[in-house]
This record gives C-alpha cells, structure tokens and sequence, in this order.
C-alpha cells in the first residue's frame, strides 16, 4: 500500500500548529514485550492479526497486540538492537536529534526494518516536524499497511493540522485492524459526530 501526501498537505504540516494531542496519543510499543524467534515472522504476524481481530476481551487483545510489537521490534541484527537501544535512551533523555541520527544508521543498515522507521516518525513527531514523520510512516505503512501504530500516529498528526476527515479515516482504519486500540473509539465518535454530524 501505498500512501501519497499532497504537496498542500505538506504545505501545512510545515504550517502546523503545536500539539493538538499529547505525544503520549501515539501508540506505541510497551516497555515489557515477550520474546519471540524471528524466524516465521509473516506467518505469525498474520496469525496473530487474525487473533487479534477475534480477541474476546480486553486482556486477550493487550497480549496479543504485545506479541504484534515484539516481532515487529526485533531487528535480526545485533547492530541495530545495539542502535535501538541507545535510541530508546536518547528519546528518554529528549535528545531528540541524537535519536534521529542513531535511527539514520539503523535504516541504512536495514532499510526493511518497520520498527526503526516508525520510530523516527513518532521521534519527528515529537519535535514537531510533521512532514519528516508523514514521510515516515508512508515508508511504514508501505512495508506493513497493518501497523495500526503508524495509522495512529497518522491520524494524530492529520488531526493536529486540522484536517479531520482523513483523520478518521486513518483510525478508522487503525480499528479495523485492532478493535481494542486504548481510547480510539472514543476519538473515533467524536471525530464522526464533528465530520459527519449526529443522527438526529
């Protein structure tokens, strides 16, 4: 899949306001993942979205989305968990250039790797460079359009400039894929009855 921002878009994410949301809206990966083998990724990536899709409560979905994050944040290379994890200390510490030039040597030594690309993009997002993290998460979302991390954090930021109705299609899209998404539906609702009014 692959996502295209108009060169308007652009033009008003440089334009941007500050923060409409808490960085905290984005969704990302828990600080405690189970450990997973790398090998027989897409097979149990698209088991456990199938599962995901069924979970029949809260606590099954939140186990099942942390073994999601786990594949997706396991690098296979010792140099960019190495990397990683320096990029975790960085954003810690709010050097938040350091982290984006750490991220920079992972994505030249893995240009494949989802998870080093979302995090650049959430990165950029919390230094309010909206067009470097739009252009992230199109290379997230062209390599994984199941991301419903990257479809969050593409709603946040479509919301923060203004532009609702793509917003809502982005969680829309991001609760299709993971009903159980902390808080979305309630952003979901609200943004429907703003963009496409109530039933009267």
């Amino acid at each position: 899949m692959k996502l295209r921002f108009p060169v308007f878009l652009l033009a008003a994410v440089l334009a941007a306001p500050a923060f409409a949301q808490s960085p905290q809206d984005w969704v990302s990966p828990p600080a405690e993942l189970p450990r997973v083998e790398h090998r027989d990724t897409t097979y149990n990536l698209d088991t456990l979205f199938g599962a995901l899709k069924i979970a029949p409560d809260e606590a099954s979905a939140k186990a099942i989305e942390d073994r999601i994050w786990a594949l997706w944040v396991v690098s296979g290379s010792d140099t960019c968990n190495l990397l990683m994890g320096r990029v975790k200390a960085s954003i810690d510490d709010k050097d938040y250039d350091l982290a984006i030039k750490l991220l920079d040597a992972v994505i030249a030594l893995k240009p494949d790797y989802v998870e080093a690309w979302n995090r650049r993009a959430t990165v950029y997002y919390l230094k309010q460079d909206y067009g470097h993290s739009l252009a992230d998460l199109r290379e997230v979302l062209a390599r994984e359009p199941r991301h419903f991390g990257a479809l969050s954090g593409l709603g946040l930021i479509l919301q923060d400039i203004g532009d609702d109705k793509d917003a809502l299609k982005a969680y829309r899209k991001a609760l299709a894929i993971d009903p159980h998404l902390e808080n979305l539906p309630d952003v979901v609702k609200t943004l429907t009855d703003k963009v496409e009014g109530r039933d009267i």
